[in-house]
């Protein structure tokens, strides 16, 4: 290994580290006061780049023949402009959106975001096209420097020095400054400092638009290395929220030695290249994408709080009864509380939503009866069954474990992969596949549940994620043996489930079968245990019951059912890829979950009638579907954030306050 190439590859991770740590910075900032899940936090690190892209293209003309100065000043202008410019988007997001949910649990914050990364994601592609987009060289900085033989960007070594100094900027504001002061302590106790006379929400919307700030100087400064492109968001939030959860929720200083310790070890890896060991040959620059899971899993299992969390305890968001994403949503304002009225109202709302069940069963049994042969409508209904059957399993961790998974397309792309490889390695038949893909998933879920349920609230989320993102970084460049980005094909049905009204019965059963199957497991002594430990964990230990092993067993249920229906979806798609394991996967199902309903045990088929069906329909109508879809989340979460589940108790709501209002007039 040449000593000199390694020291060239750790400046250029030093400086990719620089930027990484921007866009960290300014989600550790929202997360440590608001406690908001920024999944949009790309996509304004994507913006900075569209919008500093867009601003030297206009500015170089009007300088050059205006006022008569060099072009190279149009770049240094739009880096400074692109961060408040994207950080007033942020201020209108803070206000509009965020602040409504505010005390809403994490899925609820998460789906919020994500409604606004799709809705931001078809902006830019109407705004700007969807070809990439370079940057032209920081004025300047254009040119190289010899070190030990070899040329290193002057711009790379630019970026190495910004990082420290945004480092101590943040530092002394913090420590410095009433500002800080105010923000130190809402990461500590914000109901004490809201006693004290200071307004929560006005800390909240500056926290808010300055770390969105923070994120539109990082994309502006990165566009010179990087292309801005349509798909960046969702792979910088990833990599951001790597930085954050390792460092600990709330540590700036940590972030910075965290995003350097990253960039560090990548470069290591593509120095290393193909080394033998022990007879193997190990291609280590292989291991980049795979790296930094590793190194997530590792950490949050060793120590849950991260490494420079110095207050665990606060930092923790512990899943309480009054606050979960369980137990409904705390902001509900058309919630009947007199006792009597309730018990009667949930009676008839279960008694509704039975035949609503009932209803959509023959519905779906009937559909093959009233379309043509090949139809198309069949085939989004089982890609519709499929989704349910996938969102089913996690709405049995998240409604009777009140379990967070943010990975749960592990155990789906698990099924999945396992049956493709059944099919090209052994020849097995569809129907064992059917049999042996969920048992695998068991027990890799065992294994996972195994670590994960050390962990609670967010960390655990996180660990999931981190875990999902791990196996997708190993198939995605596994070449030999899952064909790597091309994925799997050939993987079809025997002969007689070949037929799509076969297959789409088998689906049906199939997707029944489960769903009963949960409902049973959900109301039998081991679900009233799982449902005791997710109300409160410590009168269950109180009572004997052992919370940890609940909670795995929990995770192997959940995994079996998962692993179905990606076995099922590989039969149906015949062919597979890395997009299995994907993010947007986990978020799909948690979508499709609050979006039915997580109360109610139909929500997920619900939902993924609702969510399918949207989006196969905006995507036929419009290329921009995304932010159609985004903008109907939006509606439906603010409308009926209880899910489309909750339209029978909404009305029954209505009829309720209709009649006591009659009555007292």
């Amino acid at each position: 290994m040449d000593l000199y190439a390694l020291l060239v590859q750790l400046i250029n991770g030093w400086a990719s580290a620089s930027s990484l740590f921007l866009g960290a910075a300014g989600l550790t900032l929202i997360f440590g006061v608001t406690r908001i899940i920024n999944f949009a936090h790309g996509s304004f690190f994507m913006l900075g780049m569209y919008t500093s892209y867009s601003l030297i293209k206009v500015l170089q003309p009007y300088l050059l023949y205006r006022l008569g100065l060099p072009t190279g000043f149009s770049y240094w202008i739009a880096v400074i402009a692109s961060g408040p410019l994207v950080g007033m988007l942020g201020l209108f997001v803070e206000l509009v959106i965020l602040r409504r949910i505010y005390r809403a649990p994490e899925l609820v914050q998460l789906l919020a975001t994500f409604a606004v990364v799709l809705i931001i994601n078809d902006a830019a592609l109407f705004i700007f096209g969807p070809e990439d987009l370079l940057g032209p060289r920081a004025s300047g900085l254009s040119a190289s420097v010899d070190l030990w033989g070899r040329s290193i960007p002057s711009y790379d070594l630019f970026l190495i020095g910004t990082g420290p100094l945004v480092l101590f900027a943040i530092w002394w504001t913090l420590k410095h400054t009433r500002v800080g002061l105010y923000i130190r302590a809402a990461s500590t106790d914000k109901e004490t400092l809201q006693a004290l006379g200071v307004n929560a929400h006005t800390l909240f919307t500056a926290v808010f638009t300055f770390g969105c700030t923070l994120a539109g100087w990082a994309g502006a400064l990165e566009l010179v290395r990087t292309p801005a492109n349509l798909g960046i968001d969702l792979s910088v939030v990833t990599d951001c929220f790597v930085v954050v959860v390792i460092a600990g929720m709330g540590s700036i200083t940590g972030a910075y030695i965290c995003a350097l310790f990253l960039g560090i070890v990548k470069a290591l890896c593509i120095t290393l290249g193909a080394q033998s060991l022990m007879g193997f040959t190990v291609e280590f620059s292989q291991l980049t994408l795979a790296t930094e899971f590793v190194l997530m899993a590792l950490i949050l299992t060793i120590r849950p709080s991260g490494l420079f969390n110095t207050n665990p305890s606060s930092a923790e968001v512990e899943v309480s009864a009054n606050k979960s994403a369980y137990a409904g949503l705390p902001y509900l304002r058309a919630t009947v509380t007199p006792g009597l009225l309730t018990f009667t109202y949930r009676q008839r709302t279960y008694s509704t939503l039975q035949f609503m069940g009932v209803f959509l069963f023959i519905g779906l049994c009937a559909l093959p009866l009233l379309l043509p042969s090949h139809s198309y409508v069949l085939v989004l209904a089982i890609d519709v069954m499929i989704a349910a059957l996938f969102a089913a399993s996690l709405h049995f961790l998240l409604s009777t474990g009140g379990l967070i998974s943010f990975g749960h397309a592990a155990y789906f792309g698990v099924g999945a992969y396992a049956s493709a490889l059944m099919v090209k390695s052994f020849q097995l038949s569809m129907e064992e596949c059917l049999l042996l893909a969920p048992l695998i998933c068991m027990v890799f879920g065992t294994i996972l549940g195994w670590l994960c349920t050390r962990l609670s609230g967010i960390y655990l989320a996180m660990l999931t994620l981190a875990l999902s993102q791990l196996l997708w970084a190993i198939c995605f460049q596994w070449d030999g043996f899952t064909g790597g980005s091309n994925g799997l094909t050939g993987i079809w049905p025997s002969e007689f489930w070949s037929s799509k009204e076969n297959f789409y019965e088998l689906t049906l059963v199939l997707l029944t079968l489960s769903l009963l199957t949960l409902k049973v497991v959900n109301n039998s002594p081991y679900g009233l245990t799982l449902k005791a430990t997710r109300d409160s964990a410590k009168r269950a230990i109180s009572l004997g019951v052992n919370v940890k092993r609940a909670q795995q067993i929990a995770f192997s249920i959940s995994s079996a059912f998962a692993g179905l229906a990606g076995s099922l979806f590989a039969f149906s798609k015949g062919n597979i890829s890395p997009d299995v394991l994907g993010l947007q996967r986990s978020v799909d199902a948690l979508v499709i979950v609050l979006m039915g309903g997580i109360n109610s045990s139909l929500g997920p088929l619900i939902g993924a009638i609702a969510y399918t069906g949207l989006q196969d329909f905006t995507a036929r109508e419009t290329e921009y579907w995304r932010a159609c879809l985004g903008g109907l989340i939006l509606v439906l979460l603010f409308l009926l954030p209880n899910g489309l589940a909750s339209i029978p108790s909404a009305i029954r709501t209505r009829r309720a306050k209709s009649m006591r209002f009659m009555g007292g007039s």
